[in-house]
């Protein structure tokens, strides 16, 4: 079964008065333990794909199924549970909270699925020591590199176990080296199962997936 699906995909965003089409009928699937980079020029539509992979936005017309159910129909808080549940998220400009340490933020996605105060500190260190940040535990963000922030956000986006990974423009803000090892990162992940769906402009970053797919002027080019 696929991990996730997308079929007919189309979204139009109002601009003023006039409706713009960034995505115009894409059909795609992404198997599980499948590593997939999405790539294309600025405004081909590869962070509107990932929104909705994700569940933070909705199609305009399309279906996508998250382990072969369709959830474009499903409430917000349906949606929110599903994204809580199977979807984690890595950004480029990591997202973390500036007044929390570490170890709190990679907790924020077990508070909101009400997981107790000593198993998601547990699972938070866990994550943080298997990132290489055992001693980064009580540091807050603005005190860490930009690598560490990044090892924090993917720590974050595996606290409650996703079946898929999302990441955009993981590396963007980052140095060539560390790069590199965030990609090292990502590849033992994939190698251990999750399946991660990645949008790069950058040919070196893709070349870590399994699978690249080109969009351009909102639709799949390659």
């Amino acid at each position: 079964m696929d991990a996730v699906r997308v079929e007919r995909l189309k979204k139009d965003y109002m601009m003023g008065t006039q409706s713009v089409e960034v995505l115009k009928g894409i059909d795609l699937s992404m198997g599980r333990g499948e590593f997939v980079a999405i790539m294309g020029r600025s405004g081909s539509g590869k962070s509107t794909l990932l929104n909705i992979l994700g569940c933070l936005d909705r199609p305009t017309a399309g279906e996508v199924y998250m382990d072969g159910v369709a959830v474009s129909s499903h409430t917000d808080n349906e949606l929110a549970h599903i994204r809580g549940e199977k979807v984690g998220f890595v950004f480029q400009t990591f997202n973390l909270i500036a007044r929390m340490s570490a170890r709190e933020n990679v907790e924020m996605p077990m508070v909101y699925r009400g997981v107790s105060s000593a198993k998601r500190k547990r699972r938070a260190e866990e994550l943080l020591s298997q990132m290489g940040l055992e001693d980064r535990v009580s540091y807050k963000p603005p005190v860490l590199s930009g690598g560490e922030r990044q090892r924090v956000a993917i720590a974050r986006a595996l606290a409650n176990e996703p079946t898929l990974v999302l990441a955009d423009e993981p590396t963007g803000n980052l140095d060539s080296k560390t790069g590199k090892e965030i990609m090292g990162i990502f590849s033992e992940l994939n190698e251990k199962g999750v399946t991660i769906v990645m949008v790069t402009h950058d040919t070196e970053v893709a070349e870590y997936a399994h699978r690249k797919v080109v969009l351009s002027d909102g639709l799949i080019e390659s």
